[in-house]
């Protein structure tokens, strides 16, 4: 067995069941023990889509799926993907080849030759390691996905000489291990239980930690009858429509007004980062109360905001502990106090928000279970605020975080692999599109109705309007769209032009027709006249 067979058995046992790369000469080998194997291969345009399409994968199924790219321009068009998903902390695990042993920092000149490629990765990774040995696979593996299961996760990067592919390599049937994240410590639980118990204006704030634990995130906000905000990852762990669920709006003044009068707050799986908190960027979120932080990364405890008392643990052991020690319901007014400031916040009469207010209303009827991935783009950046989801998992993007241009399409295409029971909608603007354009033949290949709405304002209205606001001239934001239905038909997809609700519902209707992916076209400008 070589080492590359070696890997493939390796990845089953873990529970990895999809990769996403492009063949190369140096990945030759993987593909001979890939051609061997259970694993569903999906083959993109470029490797930075097989990066977005794994970390879609990923969130969407909290599983995470494998990349197989060759050195060199693989690994560097892959960093932009990896680099969202540690800023977003979502599992990806990276195997690439690398030269041969003997030639390794010795700038002969080789094909794909990269000076220190895994230091270069290491800065958009949790950890890039070079096997030098065959023997190691096991333990490399074993670590990766001790930092999946058990830490805060993010990509892992893992490169494989040439002549180490091809290596024998030991057979062991030995299982994996089991790994556990880390509990809470009684005595931390029983002190925030005590403060939490006590309090008179709690607040809780509920990060994308908290995701594969929504039951006891909606029994614990409700045993505190405490307002609560969702981080943009966390968005419907609540469920739909809570009467405590405030959404992500604390960068907005109402909603950070009720966060200062706080007396307790309780982070859980946060960062309290500027994407989530300040979206405004004017350093404006604060909390005066006493902070309770939970997060399964010890870094993470002391990042952004001082707290009161830091408890390493994985998000749902800890809410679980916290509910055994709580005290039964309290009538602290949640509901009230959340409803106050949902009035004050007024989102649907903002003139910022209010053109995309008929379009999440539109997305919600026609397609409820509808998991929305999104781009950077004016209408996901509305979205933030007010899209509402009944499940977490469902809204995710590339907003936050890293913030990069071209996440939409092939993040949604890894949803769609993942969840094949659920309809899968990419937000994308023309402009974000163009990044990856290529990834419409993987949608073709793929053969799944996913829906591509694409919102064409003919360039970078976002950027415009920064400029416009910093009065800058607009220089190299006015760009002319494709023919995005001449596209769609050399791509063998289906294609509607649309310009106002009425129009996009009968569109989004038409999904499930056929098995392949609909471009829905909005035109800005018409949508805002039918208005």
């Amino acid at each position: 067995m070589t080492c590359a067979q070696r890997l493939i058995r390796l990845l089953e046992a873990h529970g990895v069941d999809t990769a996403f790369g492009i063949p190369g000469v140096h990945t030759i080998e993987l593909y001979r023990a890939l051609g061997e194997s259970r694993l569903t291969h999906v083959t993109p345009r470029h490797e930075q889509g097989a990066g977005f399409m794994a970390d879609g994968y990923a969130r969407a199924s909290g599983r995470p799926a494998a990349c197989f790219i060759i050195s060199g321009p693989g690994m560097t068009n892959i960093a932009t993907a990896m680099g969202q998903a540690l800023a977003d902390s979502v599992p990806m695990l990276v195997i690439s080849s690398v030269n041969q042993r003997a030639t390794l920092g010795r700038g002969q000149g080789r094909l794909h030759e990269m000076p220190h490629q895994g230091e270069t990765l290491s800065g958009v990774s949790v950890f890039s390691h070079t096997l030098h040995d065959p023997e190691g696979l096991p333990e490399v593996l074993a670590r990766a996905f001790a930092v999946f299961g058990s830490a805060r996760p993010g990509p892992v990067h893992l490169e494989i000489p040439l002549d180490v592919m091809a290596a024998p390599a030991p057979d062991s049937h030995a299982p994996p291990a089991r790994v556990f994240p880390p509990a809470p410590a009684p005595e931390a639980l029983a002190l925030a239980g005590d403060w939490l118990g006590q309090a008179e204006r709690p607040l809780v704030l509920l990060g994308g930690g908290t995701a594969a634990a929504p039951e006891a995130a909606r029994a614990l906000v409700e045993r505190l009858d405490a307002p609560a905000f969702t981080t943009i990852n966390a968005k419907g762990v609540l469920g739909l429509d809570h009467p405590l669920d405030l959404g992500a709006t604390l960068s907005l003044p109402a909603a950070r007004r009720l966060a200062a009068e706080a007396d307790v707050v309780l982070a859980l799986g946060t960062e309290l980062g500027e994407t989530d908190y300040d979206l405004v960027f004017d350093e404006g979120f604060r909390l005066d109360g006493r902070l309770i932080r939970i997060d399964i990364d010890p870094q993470q405890l002391g990042r952004n905001q001082a707290a009161d008392l830091a408890i390493l643990a994985e998000a749902g052991q800890a809410m679980g502990g916290l509910l055994e020690r709580l005290p039964a319901a309290a009538d602290r007014d949640g509901a009230g106090r959340a409803a106050t400031v949902r009035e004050a916040l007024a989102l649907g009469a903002d003139p910022e928000l209010a053109p995309y207010v008929p379009l999440y209303a539109t997305l919600r009827e026609a397609l409820p279970e509808a998991i929305l991935v999104g781009d950077s783009t004016g209408p996901v950046y509305a979205g933030n605020f007010l899209a509402a989801m009944p499940a977490p998992r469902r809204w995710f993007n590339a907003a936050t975080g890293f913030g990069t241009l071209g996440y939409g399409l092939p993040a949604a295409l890894g949803a769609a692999l993942a969840r094949p029971d659920q309809p899968v909608i990419a937000l994308v603007g023309d402009g974000g599109l163009q990044f990856v354009l290529g990834e419409l033949g993987t949608a073709r290949d793929l053969g799944r109705p996913v829906a591509l709405v694409i919102w064409n304002n003919q360039g970078y209205d976002e950027i415009r309007r920064y400029m416009s606001m910093s009065e800058v001239p607009h220089l190299g934001v006015d760009l002319a769209a494709p023919d995005f239905r001449a596209l769609a038909e050399a791509y063998a997809c289906r294609h509607q032009a649309v310009g106002d609700p009425a129009s996009l519902h009968e569109a989004l209707g038409r999904l499930n027709e056929a098995d392949s992916p609909l471009i829905i076209e909005v035109d800005a400008d018409a949508w805002a006249e039918a208005l």
